[in-house]
């Protein structure tokens, strides 16, 4: 994977072995993709203010999330269905994190179980919530994760219904898994040019249910996914009950305003992700660099801000640290690594991030990330209006 001198490689690489169905999910986001292109735009928007004559032999990338001292200042955030990117695909992400120091989440829509991954992975893990099957069936999620030995719970708040992901429609994402043999047959050929990913595939076991939703005794079926999200969402009211099944500490995931900030320091969230997703649900929304200044403000350090979305580049994660992120989540950006090599993927995208990270702070004159604060960027109008 050195050939991989950036994210955008790894993408390209990753697109090169996967399924048009499979690469789409990854790559693609909701009706226009709106949101999903004006979350990396809005890194490109805010500039650098770097000091001159500054020498900085040495960079402290290290920082502390709830509670947890990491090595880097990014966290592996919960993907979906990583397992059709790579056979054990949850288990490879989880092993590279571990290795770099830093955080791997599960997402319950995924194709390992929480054990099999806390077996992989040595390193401190998440586990984000979807109540797919009702509450009964992710309490016992719940509980197999507090066991196992997971350190935080991610509770998703944006998926009121699943967003309008047209390429996956485009795609045959819906007959694919469905049980007409008849409507797949137009949808097969971009799996069959594809030998080496669909004999991974195969071998791993062929079309991945998901182990972490266990409904009468059996994992639920990929093909039952789409109802089960949308009698699934999640309300501030529901945040009581979680708090109390887990007992840890809990991270609210989709907040995109300073009054839902507040909505979830009421209802006991111990840290905020700034998300929209990936720009995979409502299309038309501000990107999360945008929004992340009111967030913090109304958090007033009453609880950790992490960001995600759009980041692929170092200094996108450092331009996120200085407007008021304690840290940030990538998504796509280790899914695209995943994608084209499995956990060596996921190692060079971190480690593309990693590099990219030390050389902003060098050549902004900063030694740590600790030291990183507003005096290092010029925000948009926009932007610096909205904190």
């Amino acid at each position: 994977m050195t050939a991989a001198v950036n994210i955008a490689d790894l993408r390209l690489q990753a697109e090169r072995r996967l399924p048009r169905a499979v690469f789409d999910y990854i790559d693609g986001g909701a009706e226009d993709e709106v949101t999903m292109r004006a979350n990396t735009q809005a890194f490109r928007d805010v500039t650098l203010r770097p000091r001159g004559a500054v020498v900085t032999k040495e960079c402290d990338l290290s920082t502390t999330v709830l509670g947890t001292r990491l090595a880097l200042p990014f966290l592996l955030g919960p993907v979906g269905s990583t397992r059709l990117f790579y056979p054990r695909g949850e288990m490879r992400a989880a092993e590279a994190a571990a290795a770099a120091g830093t955080v791997y989440a599960l997402s319950t829509l995924t194709g390992s179980s929480i054990e099999d991954v806390r077996s992989a992975s040595s390193g401190p893990l998440w586990y984000q919530l979807y109540l797919v099957g009702g509450r009964e069936v992710a309490t016992a999620a719940i509980a197999r994760a507090r066991r196992a030995g997971y350190s935080a719970l991610v509770v998703t708040t944006d998926t009121a219904v699943a967003g309008l992901r047209e390429r996956d429609l485009r795609n045959g994402v819906i007959e694919l898994v469905g049980s007409d043999l008849l409507a797949r047959v137009p949808h097969t050929l971009q799996f069959l040019a594809r030998p080496r990913w669909l004999a991974g595939f195969l071998r791993d076991g062929g079309m991945m249910s998901f182990p972490n939703v266990v409904i009468d005794g059996k994992p639920m079926r990929y093909a039952d996914v789409g109802a089960m999200l949308e009698r699934a969402a999640v309300g501030w009211d529901d945040f009581g009950w979680i708090r109390e099944a887990w007992g840890g500490p809990i991270v609210a995931k989709g907040v995109h305003t300073g009054e839902d900030a507040e909505r979830a320091i009421r209802a006991g969230a111990d840290a905020i992700v700034v998300s929209n997703h990936g720009g995979r649900q409502l299309d038309g929304v501000a990107a999360t660099l945008r929004v992340l200044p009111e967030v913090v403000a109304a958090v007033n350090g009453r609880a950790e801000v992490f960001l995600d979305g759009g980041i692929r580049r170092g200094s996108d994660v450092v331009k996120a640290l200085c407007l008021g992120a304690n840290a940030v989540l990538i998504g796509r950006a280790y899914a695209y690594g995943l994608g084209a090599a499995g956990g060596p993927g996921v190692s060079r995208a971190i480690e593309i991030l990693r590099t990219d990270i030390v050389r902003t702070l060098k050549l902004l004159g900063c030694s740590s990330v600790a030291g990183l604060g507003r005096e290092f960027v010029d925000v948009p109008a926009a932007s610096a209006q909205s904190g």
